[in-house]
């Protein structure tokens, strides 16, 4: 069963998503909430933006939420991404202490989380993430393949 809130929480990161796909970026967004669900931050993919190889949703929202806490620890928070984290964004989530992570598709190629590896079997970590994938998977698939077959279709 799916939180309602949750699914609240990833309709905002689905805005920053479509708003980073209308800029030419990979359209993906995320969105950073404290304990009691206040957002903290949002962030969308910038890389291309930037030319910043680090420009990514997840690395922008978490900058944020740190200025906005004046912390670099987000004990407490959880973080709302459309796609599954990078092991880059998977990274500084764990160094952020970010508790809980909620995605919406999966990455084959890149996902950090539950695809290409899980971060739960590294028992040695110092932070474990608690996540919760599949809300709103089908929206957030589907802004990505429409964004990559627009691409395509200007490339050929």
């Amino acid at each position: 069963m799916i939180l309602k809130k949750d699914e609240q929480l990833m309709r905002l990161a689905l805005a920053e998503a479509e708003e980073a796909g209308r800029m030419g970026e990979v359209p993906v967004g995320a969105v950073i909430v404290d304990g009691s669900g206040r957002v903290l931050s949002t962030g969308r993919n910038m890389r291309e933006s930037s030319q910043n190889p680090t420009d990514h949703a997840e690395i922008i929202a978490i900058r944020e939420a740190s200025r906005t806490l004046g912390s670099w620890r987000l004990e407490g928070a959880a973080i709302y991404v459309t796609l599954e984290p990078c092991m880059m964004c998977m990274g500084a989530i764990i160094n952020a202490r970010i508790g809980r992570l909620v995605f919406g598709a999966r990455d084959p190629k890149a996902g950090a989380v539950a695809s290409v590896m899980n971060p739960a079997d590294y028992e040695r970590l110092n932070h474990r993430v608690e996540w919760r994938e599949g809300v709103l998977e089908g929206e957030s698939s589907s802004l990505l393949r429409e964004f990559f077959r627009t691409l395509r279709a200007r490339d050929t």
